[in-house]
Formats: C-alpha cells, sequence, structure tokens
C-alpha cells in the first residue's frame, strides 16, 4: 500500500515542498525514514505513533517505509509531523481526505496529539501558493502568520481531534442529528444513517460558502475496503480569516509618531542634515564624537525619518523573521516598520551574518531593508567587522555547509558610532577636559576599523558636543526630516520604477553613469579631490551616489558643484584614517 502528501521545510529562509512518501508492505513491524532527514525527523517516528495511538487510530503493524523527496536535499525540523501522522493513516485505510483538494500539511505533533507551531510558515505558504496548492493545514498558532498570503486557503487546527466532525468542537453540527458534547466521537456508537451522512457529505459550520468534497474510499485501497466513519477525518474549512498585505498608513503614522524624536535632540543641525542624507538614499553612515555628543541618541532616532516599507519589501522582511522564528504575531499585517537591529559588541561573526550547525538569519539579514546600528564600532572584534565587507557591497551573504549552500538577503543601511580615541576626548579638548592619549594609542584605536571597511561607509561625519543649544527655541523634529526624506524618495521610485531597484545607493556601473551625471565644474572638483585626498575609486563611486541623493532633496535633476562639495565633506575621515596609519 502506497500513499503520498506533501510536506515543507525551510531551505535558508525560503521554503521547499517535500513529498512525503509512505509504504506499508508485509515483514517485521519496523519503521524508517529515509532521504536524508536531521534527528528531528528521525524522532518524528515516535511522536507521530503516540499522537497516533493516543487519538484513538491504530499504528500500521508492518514494515512502514517514509521516503522524503527529493531524496538528495538535506531536511531539517519538524514541520513534517503531521504530514507523515496524516500519510500513515490514509494509507492504511484509517482516514480519508478531500478528493481533488490539493493541500499542504504543515506542524509539529505532540504526544497526545496536540499541532505545535514551527518557524517559517510565511515562506512555505508563499511557497504553496506559488506552486498552485489549493490549501494548507497548519497549527492554528501559525493561522495568523499564513493568513497574510491572500488566495489560498488555510485550516488552522490545535489538535488531530480537531480534524474529526464533533458536535463539541463548538458550531458543528449534522442535519437532524444531535451529540452529546462530553462524549467521544471516535467511540460513539454511530447508526447506518449517520455513517452515511458522514461518510458522503461535509461536516460544515452554517456560514461556510461550500462544501469540500469528500471520498468515500481511500486512493489506492481495494474498492471493496469500506471505510470506519468513526475513524474518519474530514477536513473542514475553517472560517476564511481576514487577510491583508500591509498595515493601513493611519496605523504606521502612529507607529511613526510614537517613536523617539529628533526634536528631542537640541543642536546638532549638521548631524541631522547628514542623516536625512543617509535615509534619503538609503546610505551608510558613522558619527565620530566625545562621549555625551548625542551620537547614539541621534542613530536611534533614525527609523522615525525612514519611509515605512513596501509590500515587496515588507513579504521580505517578515519572512527572515518567520525563519528565524523571531515574528511575533502581534497584528494581522505584515511588517511594514523598518527593522532596527543593535548587536552588542561581543557577538560573534555566526551571530552577525548567520550560520551554526543548522543555519539561521545573522543580524544583518533581520536588518534586511533597515538599520543595522553598530555602537562603539572599534570595540567590535576585527574579524567580526571585516565579515561586513561582502555583504555591504553584494547585499546578501552566503553560508555554505557541506550539503548545502544558503543565501540570505542582507540589504541594510550601516549606521555606527565610535569615539576618536581610547579615552574619547581627542580633538575636542576642553579646560575640564583633555585627551590622554598619545598619536599612536590614537593610530592603534582607529586601526581597529580597516581602511576597506572605512571605505564603504558613505557618511563619516564628525559630531562636537553642541555648544549654542540653551538659544536653540525650536529643534528640527522627525516630522519635517521624514517630509524630505520622502520626497527624496519619490523622486527615485519614479526614476527606477523600471528597474530592480530603488534607492540611489544601489547604483552601480551603466547605471551609475547614466543616472548620475555631473556637470562640467562638478566632475572637474570631483577630480581634484581624488588626487588631494588620495580617494579610491569606491569612495568616487559613492561620492557620486551621495551627490545623487543630495541633489535630489534639494529637487535638481542637475548635479551641481553645490552638491557634490556637500558630499566630499562627508568623505574627510578617508584622509584621517590614511594619515593615523602612516604616523
Amino acid at each position: 500500500m502506497y500513499g503520498k502528501l506533501h510536506g515543507a521545510c525551510l531551505y535558508g529562509i525560503d521554503g521547499v515542498l517535500i513529498e512525503v512518501e509512505t509504504d506499508l508492505s508485509n515483514g517485521l513491524p519496523q519503521t524508517a525514514i529515509i532521504g536524508l532527514p536531521d534527528s528531528a525527523i528521525r524522532e518524528a517516528v515516535e511522536r507521530v505513533r503516540a499522537a497516533i495511538k493516543n487519538c484513538g487510530f491504530k499504528y500500521p503493524s508492518q514494515r512502514v517505509t517514509i521516503n522524503l523527496a527529493p531524496a538528495d536535499l538535506r531536511k531539517e525540523g519538524s514541520s513534517f509531523d503531521l504530514a507523515i501522522a496524516l500519510g500513515l493513516l490514509t494509507t492504511s485505510g484509517q482516514v480519508v481526505l478531500p478528493a481533488g483538494e490539493r493541500t499542504l500539511f504543515i506542524g509539529e505533533l505532540a504526544l497526545d496529539g496536540s499541532i505545535r507551531p514551527v518557524n517559517g510558515v510565511l515562506s512555505m505558504v508563499d511557497l504553496a501558493k506559488r506552486e498552485g496548492f489549493h490549501s494548507v493545514l497548519l497549527p492554528e498558532e501559525n493561522a495568523g502568520e499564513a493568513r497574510l498570503i491572500t488566495g489560498i486557503r488555510i485550516y488552522a487546527v490545535r489538535h488531530l481531534m480537531d480534524l474529526i466532525p464533533a458536535k463539541d468542537h463548538g458550531q458543528y453540527a449534522i442535519e437532524g442529528q444531535s451529540k452529546d458534547p462530553n462524549s467521544n466521537y471516535l467511540s460513539d456508537p454511530i447508526n447506518d444513517e449517520l455513517t452515511n451522512q458522514v461518510t458522503n457529505q461535509v461536516i460544515k459550520k452554517s456560514n461556510d460558502p461550500a462544501p469540500i468534497p469528500v471520498s468515500n474510499q481511500a486512493e489506492n485501497h481495494d474498492q471493496d475496503k469500506r471505510i470506519n466513519a468513526r475513524q474518519q477525518i474530514i477536513i473542514h474549512a475553517y472560517d476564511h480569516l481576514p487577510q491583508a498585505d500591509q498595515i493601513p498608513m493611519g496605523e504606521v503614522k502612529e507607529i511613526i509618531d510614537a517613536m523617539e524624536d529628533y526634536s528631542d535632540v537640541l543642536g546638532q543641525l549638521h548631524a541631522k542634515r547628514a542623516l536625512v542624507i543617509a535615509a534619503a538614499g538609503m546610505h551608510n553612515i558613522i558619527l565620530i564624537g566625545p562621549p555625551g555628543a548625542g551620537k547614539t541618541m541621534l542613530i536611534r532616532r533614525l527609523p522615525s525619518i525612514l519611509p515605512p516599507l513596501t509590500g515587496k519589501e515588507a513579504l521580505e522582511v517578515t519572512k527572515i523573521y518567520s525563519a528565524a522564528g523571531k515574528w511575533k504575531e502581534s497584528s494581522p499585517h505584515l511588517m511594514n516598520i523598518r527593522p532596527f537591529r543593535s548587536p552588542h559588541h561581543t557577538i560573534s561573526a555566526a551571530g552577525l551574518v548567520g550560520g551554526g550547525g543548522i543555519p539561521k538569519p545573522g543580524e544583518i539579514s533581520l536588518a534586511h531593508r533597515g538599520i543595522l546600528f553598530l555602537d562603539e564600532l572599534p570595540e567590535f572584534s576585527r574579524h567580526v567587522l571585516e565579515v561586513l565587507r561582502q555583504p555591504l557591497e553584494d547585499r546578501n551573504v552566503t553560508i555554505s555547509r557541506s550539503r548545502a549552500v544558503f543565501k540570505y538577503p542582507a540589504h541594510f543601511l550601516l549606521a555606527a558610532s565610535m569615539n576618536p580615541c581610547h579615552c574619547g576626548f581627542f580633538g575636542s579638548d576642553t579646560q575640564h577636559q583633555r585627551c590622554t592619549c598619545s598619536p599612536a594609542a590614537v593610530a592603534r584605536y582607529r586601526s581597529r576599523i580597516s581602511g576597506p571597511l572605512l571605505d564603504r561607509i558613505d557618511l563619516q561625519l564628525e559630531v562636537s558636543q553642541p555648544k549654542d543649544w540653551r538659544e536653540e527655541k525650536e529643534s528640527l523634529s522627525s516630522a519635517e526630516m521624514r517630509r524630505q526624506v520622502l520626497a527624496a524618495q519619490a523622486i527615485q521610485i519614479h526614476r527606477y520604477s523600471k528597474l530592480p531597484f530603488s534607492w540611489n545607493s544601489e547604483l552601480s556601473g551603466q547605471m551609475l553613469r547614466k543616472y548620475a551625471v555631473l556637470e562640467h565644474n562638478a566632475a572637474e572638483l570631483l577630480d581634484q579631490t581624488m588626487d588631494a585626498l588620495g580617494l579610491s575609486m569606491r569612495a568616487y563611486d559613492r561620492i557620486l551616489k551621495l551627490s545623487r541623493t543630495i541633489a535630489d532633496l534639494n529637487q535638481s535633476e542637475k548635479i551641481t558643484v553645490s552638491h557634490v562639495a556637500e558630499a566630499i565633506q562627508y568623505r574627510n575621515m578617508d584622509r584621517a584614517h590614511a594619515s593615523f596609519s602612516e604616523e
């Protein structure tokens, strides 16, 4: 006897369809799972065995072979439990499933038959929809996540017994029949009339739009084999849950307004201007200044001026958090506020870029389409910082294992802060605070950040202690800064509407030469600066991108001398870094 159902697992952050094939043959009772399963899947045999028995069914006392195809792909996790259990029950003739209903089964089983949630459901359901599945059966706790994908039916269950039509499940009804709410459907005597009704019609809620056809016999079974209606599971179409793919803009505005505001930061207009440029073009930024200058305070308010995620970006980000098990069902919507991740400086390289025995997304992937904030940048391990170089260029990270290669998206805005030296007061001596570091000590401190990494940071800004903040009557607010950012973003969206990107920081190669054309005087200024400061060609390209964003903020299609001059002033740290390295 042979049967086949479909399950799914994660491959990186993407879902992968797996055929769960079940074969029952004569021989000594034993169960074998093949197809490169991990330990969690091998242990599924005992979970499934106990769940089947505790729900009143009989575990097949035959030679059982369960194959997970494709056989050359490593399978991990506990999401196959439900598909394996239903595969055994359908193949042994104890249950029937809806005919013509292509269903994906996802869920982990407890020993009592409860169905527990799993990670990565969003990616699996999205794949099921693209592959033409009609429905997905999954744990009730994952239903809110699954319903974010529209156009596919979601069946949400808490327990295997929820699949059995019974009056005590609430709001179920068989026409002309009643049932003791305290009794068990499987142990109740059923007369012939009720048997025919259960076998040939769907038990449904009164407000279901249409019944789901149910076959009278399991596929590949003998035609004369009768199915005991007391052991027949009928998948019931639960109420269609409300679905949405974006938070209404009114809710987004409320969330943004609740964030910390730049109006709390007095002075620092130069730093606020740089942060507006960074947000408008998704450019990397680093703030360098003495303790108490407000570096961390400035960057932590950066999410308040970023535009909300688009529908496509929201799906990408929510998939990552779902795969990492960090998405919490706090609202029936995709994540629409850009993520802000701020790992501690003791983080490992694997924690930052992802990895582990069973690879998981790291902090740079969790910051995808958002902000990765590294506070006190030189305190991070040199090795940890160097692994950022490739993701900053390619906007993804590839993790290779002996059996598989995983690619995680990592398109983020890197925001960092640091002191100018170990004591923190180099270049900002006052009567009460003086730098105690020698030139060699300052050079050693700054050399913790390599030149190639610094080269990939577009805006390098020195922040000093504000002096005239008491005289400032009104500070620039997040709302005003956000209006500038949104206006510049609208220009970029229109300009790149037919291209696979939407930010100036993503320009490269031919597209950079096409959309970042300098006026003659501006080009001469940039060439002279290249020679004077000894900037790299990467720095040259990044100044072009930065100039393009500054021009957009000024509502100018042309890139003029003033735009290039402003962009150049944010690259002064390149020269400072070089001079310290020479010393």
